[in-house]
């Protein structure tokens, strides 16, 4: 449906779009695909926001884009998803500062981290990737349901495929912990969270799920060299051509989340999950989507059991 592909940019698939006047809310804007991200849509005319849990390394971020983008409408704010408190705070600074929210890019997350809990006591990836992004949307859906034709933009990724969700015990207080299947369910209840925010608001907002591909960042700092050769070997058995895992640029990696925030022909395909600039089709392979993705019963029941779990409900 995209005339993009894997190897299209973000600054491409913005090229001629006016983003001034909307606003953007974007988590984990350290480095990497969040500050990509920031760029190319200040750069756009758009305000950004940029969250992250460390207050210096964000300001510093802001710095090179403001070097690239001298007229950015950017700010930093501190947001720690790994600690529900400061997800609360970010929020009631945010209903201060903003009238309105036009997207949210669920773009921050951890990978294969050793074990260890949030500060509310929930397994960290599952905790940080799904929970703290869960708890900041349902907590933000009065200003996003303040714009035009809002979106809510959650990276996923291919590593969904590891594993589904494990309703029984999503923290692991049972089960022996594997880095890669956290990962896995963590990044399968990102989709499933993307299609069940559809299913329930779909009539006042775009919600989509992104696998952004395997770009060399920040991320895959708690990686051993046997863990990516794993990953590699895994690649590489689940690939049709046998080429296994291909990297992308870091321009290229942000292009389908920015492809998913701007791009008019979105519209029809609300809850869906987007792979290199496109809406993905089920299969192996670094970009094809695993079977227990788009299960209305398992996005309904996670729904409910967040709601439990962080003390919120919508």
């Amino acid at each position: 449906m995209s005339s993009f592909s894997r190897e299209s940019t973000a600054e491409e698939v913005v090229d001629g779009l006016d983003l001034s006047g909307q606003v953007f809310l974007i988590t984990g804007t350290t480095s990497g695909l969040g500050e990509e991200s920031a760029r190319v849509l200040a750069n756009r005319g758009a305000q950004v926001a940029m969250l992250a849990r460390d207050p210096q390394k964000n300001l510093e971020a802001a710095e090179r884009i403001r070097s690239s983008v001298p007229d950015a409408d950017i700010s930093t704010h501190q947001l720690d998803l790994s600690d529900l408190a400061s997800v609360a705070r970010f929020s009631a600074e945010a209903a201060d500062e903003f009238d309105r929210i036009d997207v949210l890019m669920n773009n921050a997350g951890v990978m294969c981290c050793p074990f260890g809990r949030t500060t509310d006591g929930f397994e960290m990836q599952f905790g940080t990737n799904h929970l703290g992004h869960f708890a900041l949307t349902v907590r933000l859906l009065p200003l996003i349901r303040q714009a035009d034709k809002p979106r809510v933009v959650t990276l996923s990724s291919g590593g969904h495929r590891i594993s589904d969700v494990d309703l029984d015990d999503p923290n692991f207080e049972h089960t022996s912990y594997d880095p890669w299947v956290a990962y896995g369910r963590s990044k399968t209840a990102n989709v499933h969270f993307a299609a069940e925010l559809a299913r329930r608001f779909g009539d006042q907002m775009l919600s989509l799920s992104v696998h952004p591909g395997a770009i060399p960042t920040k991320l895959g700092r708690h990686m051993t060299t046997e863990m990516i050769e794993g990953m590699r070997e895994r690649a590489k058995a689940s690939s049709s051509s046998g080429q296994g895992l291909q990297y992308k640029t870091l321009e290229s990696g942000a292009a389908t989340q920015v492809w998913a925030a701007t791009a008019p022909e979105l519209a029809e395909n609300n809850g869906k999950y987007l792979a290199d600039c496109n809406v993905a089709e089920p299969g192996t392979g670094e970009i094809g989507y695993a079977p227990h993705i788009y299960n209305p019963a398992t996005e309904a029941a996670l729904w409910k059991l967040s709601e439990h779990l962080v003390d919120l409900s919508v």
